[in-house]
């Protein structure tokens, strides 16, 4: 199976993908007008603007069919994870990482960022989004054979074996009534003790199924060279073949039977995806498949790993703040930071709106007895900030005026509480193993306002998502500021 790299929002020509999934420009438009279909790809038109471009904005997007012979258009994949189509196995790896084009180690964390980022649904991905032929999502399905196999072991099914003295749990009851007893100054003494105990079926039929089709997965990620980037050793517990079990039907007829006794969740979900692994009788091989392991929104991931790391107040009662002085009468201790935002007004209606400015990441920070209010956004940007050239692919001007208004919309509380300083600060991922400092933004009217500018860091992603996959916060947050 061809496996292959590819930079989310790369601009790539038709030529370069197909010599990069080793195959004609005819097989590659087949290939791209799947992902297209799915959305996780998107053509550009071919210019120079758009060479240099690192981010994919709506009003560049090109409507277009793919078509081979096409020197036109740039096709950029908006995705991050792999991507197993048609034979071929797509590893998609973020855009801030841009000197290393063949990155296992890094991509391998990232996708047990997206696996932890993705646990709170608490469901398998059985299906894409998708009513066609090509929805059924083998990638995830072989995934969580192999992860659940290694946290819980193989199926099993347990049968209660009677026996004469057996080391299990005496059963009195039928001891009395069918043994003899030997009477010694009027004392039953039972020389037969009937016991019961619990035995593992190794020969049972599920566990033997389950075994088989565990081993079958493993080969199929081992020859898509998926193993080593999942981090998941290779398993060989079956000899058997998955005819030997039945036809197709007599199987998911067994596993139909089994799943209206068993009332054990975990046996309930791996019974349910055997089913659907031997109802569709997909490979990774086929033409027709297309499964998907990641997200094509990578900045909401971002923001999820900065808001935890850097330790997001925004739903911390006032209560529970640390603050240079007592909170005030005037503000609740059951009320959050977030209830602080004003909403608008509308006069005609005489009634607030719902919605107002939801900052990604507010905390107070404590250091040597002094307080600083910082206000972070997390933006998943691949800025080029350069000495002497024109800023690209940074925020734009509703980001920066946005950062400012959250200054404004807690003034009060900070004056309130007398914290001092007030910071604002644009994160950026980094491939670098430090934080770089990019200096600040700022427009001119808001200094007039009193208001702070904008700090620019590049905070190193490896490090964020290692702390992140630890649950551990980042404990040196003054270095941003």
């Amino acid at each position: 199976m061809i496996s292959a790299f590819l930079r989310e929002q790369k601009r790539y020509t038709l030529e370069e993908l197909s010599s990069i999934m080793s195959c004609s420009e005819e097989t590659s438009v087949s290939i791209l007008r799947i992902l297209k279909e799915y959305g996780i790809l998107k053509a550009v038109k071919a210019n120079d603007r758009q060479k240099d471009m690192s981010d994919l904005f709506d009003e560049d997007i090109a409507v277009a069919d793919v078509d081979p012979g096409r020197s036109d258009l740039y096709y950029v994949l908006t995705f991050v994870g792999v991507i197993a189509v048609a034979g071929r196995v797509l590893k998609c790896y973020p855009k801030y990482l841009l000197t290393n084009e063949s990155p296992v180690r890094e991509l391998g964390q990232i996708l047990k960022v997206l696996e932890r980022y993705n646990s709170k649904e608490q469901i398998i991905k059985l299906f894409n989004d998708s009513d066609n032929s090509r929805s059924f999502n083998l990638l995830a399905v072989l995934l969580f054979l192999l992860t659940d196999y290694y946290e819980n072991g193989s199926y099993s099914n347990t049968e209660d074996v009677i026996e004469s003295n057996g080391p299990g749990v005496i059963l009195w009851d039928k001891t009395i009534n069918e043994t003899f007893a030997l009477l010694n100054n009027n004392r039953p003494f039972y020389i037969d003790l009937q016991t019961k105990r619990r035995v593992f079926n190794d020969y049972d039929y599920f566990k033997r199924l389950h075994e088989c089709v565990l081993t079958r997965a493993s080969k199929e990620l081992y020859e898509a060279n998926l193993l080593d980037l999942f981090e998941i050793t290779e398993v060989n517990l079956s000899d058997e073949l998955l005819e030997d079990f039945g036809d197709k039907d007599y199987i998911l007829y067994r596993i139909e039977k089994e799943l209206s006794i068993q009332f054990n969740t975990r046996k309930q979900l791996v019974l349910k995806t055997l089913y659907a692994y031997i109802d569709q009788n997909s490979s990774l091989q086929d033409i027709d498949c297309l499964s998907l392991f990641g997200t094509n929104s990578f900045n909401l991931v971002w923001e999820s790993v900065c808001a935890e790391i850097l330790n997001n107040q925004l739903n911390t009662c006032l209560g529970d703040l640390s603050l240079p002085v007592p909170l005030r009468p005037q503000y609740s201790k059951s009320i959050k930071l977030m209830d602080l935002i004003e909403k608008p007004f509308w006069s005609a209606a005489e009634r607030y709106a719902m919605s107002t400015l939801i900052p990604d990441i507010v905390t107070i920070v404590q250091n040597k007895g002094e307080y600083k209010f910082a206000i972070f956004d997390a933006k998943y940007y691949s800025a080029q900030l350069h000495t002497g050239s024109l800023p690209k692919g940074q925020p734009g001007i509703e980001s920066i005026t946005k950062q400012y208004m959250y200054q404004v919309v807690f003034h009060d509380f900070i004056k309130d509480h007398s914290i001092q300083d007030i910071q604002n600060c644009f994160v950026f991922p980094t491939e670098e193993a430090t934080i770089v400092d990019k200096g600040f933004v700022r427009l001119d009217c808001m200094r007039v306002l009193g208001l702070e500018d904008i700090q620019v860091r590049l905070f190193p992603a490896s490090l964020a998502f290692n702390l992140y996959l630890s649950a551990k916060k980042y404990d040196q947050i003054g270095l941003l500021l």
